[in-house]
């Protein structure tokens, strides 16, 4: 089971989810997109809550509010950190998540620590974390086929951009080719007119 929240802060809305437990998140680890965000409490056990980029948007172009209602929602379900005031909370692209087999269900650690941004969470904000679960949303989801659907799509779309851009390619080479073979041909005539001079020129002084 997935829950899912609408935020409104922005338009487009946007939507965040989070699995039901640490062993449907790790099903959301595995099965995640490369356009997902993922947000946790730093150094305490919350839920993962993650947030899907749209197409062209990047983590660095995510809206500072909706960051902070992702922030929010991932303390306010944090048996330790909802108590705390002050509370860092860490997101990253899902692409930078590591997980080994060593490690517990749940657990994450990150390829590149350097990509790892974080924010402050001063306290809870009633007004949002009521809002959000005002939109909350339960759904059975396979993951695997999920993703899988999402890379097929992908994979056709890249196919049809190179279709365009081999067609487009084509068309330019053949302009080339046509532009080339005018100028032969302009160049042609030209040479043809001249030695036509020539021939008229010579007639006219032999002539008695």
């Amino acid at each position: 089971m997935v829950f899912y929240f609408t935020s409104n802060v922005v338009d487009p809305p946007v939507t965040l989810f989070m699995g039901r437990d640490k062993y449907e998140n790790e099903d959301l680890i595995k099965w995640g997109w490369p356009e997902d965000v993922w947000f946790h409490v730093d150094k305490l056990s919350s839920a993962h809550v993650y947030l899907r980029l749209a197409e062209g948007q990047t983590i660095d172009t995510v809206p500072k509010v909706v960051i902070e209602e992702a922030a929010q929602l991932v303390k306010a379900n944090s048996i330790e950190g909802c108590k705390l005031n002050d509370v860092d909370v860490v997101y990253t692209l899902w692409e930078n998540l590591h997980k080994t087999e060593s490690m517990e269900v749940g657990q994450i650690g990150f390829h590149k620590q350097k990509a790892v941004k974080k924010t402050r969470v001063a306290k809870k904000d009633n007004l949002i974390i009521n809002r959000l679960n005002k939109t909350k949303v339960e759904k059975e989801v396979d993951f695997r086929a999920e993703r899988e659907r999402r890379d097929k799509l992908e994979r056709e779309s890249k196919k049809q951009q190179f279709k365009k851009m081999e067609e487009a390619r084509k068309l330019e080479e053949k302009q080339r080719k046509e532009e080339a073979e005018l100028r032969s041909y302009s160049n042609l005539m030209k040479e043809e007119k001249m030695t036509s001079n020539k021939d008229g020129g010579s007639d006219s002084d032999d002539f008695m």
